[in-house]
C-alpha cells in the first residue's frame, strides 16, 4: 500500500467515525423534557413556600362548630334593627362608624376587614366612642380591591356584615332580615 492509498483509507475511516454523544442533538432533545419538569417543580415549590394559603383555615372544625353562635349574633342584630354607616378618610387610614339611632350604643365596636384572596392583608380594629353612636379608629391602608366588612359590638352579642370597594368613601352595613 502506498502512502496515498493509506491516507485515503484513514480519511474514509474518520468520516465514518461517530461523533461524541454531546455533539449529537438527540440526547439533548430527550433531556429537554425532564429538565423542564425539574425547573417547573422548583418554581412551584418556591411559590408554595413564599405565599400564604389564605383560603385554608387551620381550625376549620372549630369554625364549623361555631356557626350557630355566628347565626345567633346575626339574628340578634336583625332583631335589634342594627345598621351603621362606615366612612373612610381619603388616605384610608382612619375609619368612622355611625350607628343608626334607636340602638343602645356599646362602649366599643370591632370592625374587621377581610379580603377573599389575600388573608395577609386582613385586619381587625377596635373603635372607641367619640360621641354617642359615633366611633373612630386607625387602620392600615388596605390595598385596592373588594373587602368584606364585619362590624360587631365589643361584647360580641350582635354583628352585621357588608361589602366595600376601596375607591368608595363609605358603605352602609345593615342586619339581614330574618
Amino acid at each position: 500500500m502506498n502512502a496515498t492509498t493509506q491516507q485515503t483509507i484513514e480519511d474514509t475511516m474518520k468520516e465514518d467515525a461517530p461523533n461524541p454523544w454531546y455533539r449529537e442533538r438527540w440526547p439533548w432533545l430527550l433531556m429537554l423534557g425532564p429538565a423542564t419538569v425539574v425547573v417547573a417543580g422548583g418554581i412551584t415549590m418556591a411559590i408554595a413556600i413564599r405565599t400564604n394559603d389564605g383560603l385554608v383555615a387551620d381550625d376549620y372544625y372549630k369554625q364549623g362548630l361555631g356557626i350557630n353562635k355566628v347565626l345567633a349574633r346575626e339574628g340578634r342584630a336583625s332583631d335589634l334593627g342594627v345598621s351603621a354607616q362606615v366612612l373612610f378618610n381619603e388616605e384610608r387610614r382612619r375609619v368612622r362608624v355611625m350607628l343608626a339611632p334607636g340602638i343602645t350604643p356599646p362602649p366599643t365596636l370591632r370592625l374587621a376587614l377581610f379580603h377573599g384572596a389575600r388573608a395577609g392583608d386582613d385586619q381587625s380594629i377596635v373603635l372607641g366612642a367619640v360621641a354617642p353612636g359615633i366611633y373612630e379608629g386607625a387602620l392600615r391602608e388596605p390595598p385596592p380591591g373588594r373587602w368584606q366588612l364585619r362590624l360587631e359590638d365589643g361584647e360580641g352579642t350582635w354583628r352585621i356584615m357588608g361589602e366595600w370597594t376601596t375607591p368608595q368613601s363609605g358603605v352602609t352595613l345593615a342586619a339581614a332580615p330574618r
